[in-house]
């Protein structure tokens, strides 16, 4: 019985170790069947998108082996489209004719005027209609041409004197100029320039129409010892106001120049009578904020003080552009200087008019602007730019040069605008 009992325990262990044999090597054949038919599923490489191969780019080469993955790569994009323009048929000038209804243009040598009016206490007055107007050139009553009120976008820059003198009211100068910035409306550009000496005149922030750029720009201003070039500032900041886009199709726009410096010029380049001709020549703004209290008042037997030439000085840059001067008593003043300055730049009429004396003889027109007097009512007083170079119309040409300095400091390196 005991014999029997072992015989039957020997044979089941034979039986579970014949059937663990035969599972293992039905799992090694169906194994190697697998291995041999060809992977139907796609491969996954972390790249979504396929790509085929181009001649400069060859397609990769499979490799085998377990966990193998050649990822694609995409070889350099096509060169862009380019619409090639219709060719435009040459006209045959015997066939010309206007239909009804077209508009025909005709070219003529407009002067364009940006005019403020205001009352005795310098306010100023809107409403006025085209009729009320008088334009005069030489004394001439001039036809005028085209007449609005409407509120169009401003060209301006903003040129800070960064020299020592202005260090007192630094802080307040930059809050007063960043307030100025802040009333930009669409379609206003503006540019920033610092000017010290005249080899010291920096683009800060060219023309932008973003607040952000032009505050950073005020952000980095600093003051900076050196002998303040007031007339190169101010000529190099004005001849970039009017140069920029002149020509397109925003010859509506206004062009204005604001500037904040103590009016002292003690080393210019140019000399005053260059820097009127030029400004003569283009139609533009100019505001300046003068700081000149701090300047010396007391005058010698055959000369102006300090403070004297430097007042003359603003008030004419001021009046023969059609600007404004603003002598600030204290630095609290700013922020209702900008806002004049501001209201200034928005209620101005655009009068243009087809000048009568078509001579281009390089010759100065004074230009003189009348407003009638309405019933009941203050004195209207209009403010112009106050004359005009002759020749500077469309079909003028400008000189190819600057205006050259002929006194004794010849020497002195012709002042340029410093990009950033």
């Amino acid at each position: 019985m005991r014999l029997r009992t072992i015989n039957f325990i020997r044979l089941r262990r034979v039986l579970v170790l014949s059937i663990s044999l035969i599972g293992v090597l039905s799992f090694l054949i169906s194994g190697a069947s697998r291995a041999q038919q060809p992977d139907s599923r796609p491969r996954t490489t972390g790249v979504t998108a396929s790509a085929t191969p181009t001649p400069a780019q060859p397609a990769p080469t499979p490799q085998s082996g377990p966990g193998r993955r050649i990822a694609p790569q995409l070889g350099e994009p096509p060169p862009p489209p380019v619409l090639k323009p219709k060719p435009t048929p040459t006209p045959d000038p015997t066939k010309a004719e206007i239909s009804e209804g077209e508009r025909l243009t005709i070219d003529t040598e407009l002067v364009t005027l940006n005019v403020r009016v205001i009352d005795r206490n310098n306010r100023p007055i809107n409403n006025i209609s085209k009729d009320e107007f008088r334009v005069f050139e030489d004394g001439v009553p001039q036809p005028v041409f085209s007449f609005t009120e409407e509120e169009v976008p401003v060209i301006y820059g903003l040129a800070v004197d960064t020299s020592g003198s202005l260090r007192p009211a630094f802080d307040q100068v930059i809050n007063a100029a960043k307030a100025i910035i802040n009333s930009n409306k669409r379609g206003d550009e503006t540019f920033l320039e610092r000017f010290i000496s005249s080899d010291k005149i920096e683009t800060v922030q060219d023309f932008t129409s973003s607040k952000d750029a032009l505050m950073d720009g005020l952000d980095t201003l600093y003051i900076e010892g050196g002998q303040t070039a007031v007339i190169d500032g101010v000529y190099l900041a004005a001849e970039h106001v009017a140069e920029y886009k002149k020509g397109g199709n925003d010859d509506r726009r206004r062009r204005a120049l604001i500037v904040v410096t103590d009016g002292e010029d003690r080393a210019s380049y140019y000399p005053e009578a260059d820097l009127f001709r030029r400004l003569r020549e283009e139609d533009v703004q100019i505001y300046v904020i003068g700081f000149v209290n701090e300047l010396d008042a007391e005058k010698g037997f055959i000369r102006k003080s300090p403070r004297e030439k430097a007042v003359n000085l603003i008030n004419r840059i001021a009046g023969e552009t059609g600007g404004r001067a603003f002598f600030p008593q204290s630095i609290s003043e700013l922020p209702e200087v900008a806002n004049q300055i501001v209201r200034d730049l928005r209620t101005q009429y655009v009068i243009s008019y087809d000048p009568t004396n078509k001579s281009h003889d390089g010759g100065y027109r004074a230009i003189k602007v009348t407003v009638a007097d309405a019933p009941s009512r203050d004195k209207r007083i209009a403010l112009t730019r106050s004359g005009r170079t002759a020749g500077q119309g469309v079909n003028a040409t400008k000189p190819a040069v600057r205006p050259t300095n002929n006194n004794a400091r010849q020497p002195t390196p012709n002042p340029t605008r410093k990009s950033p």
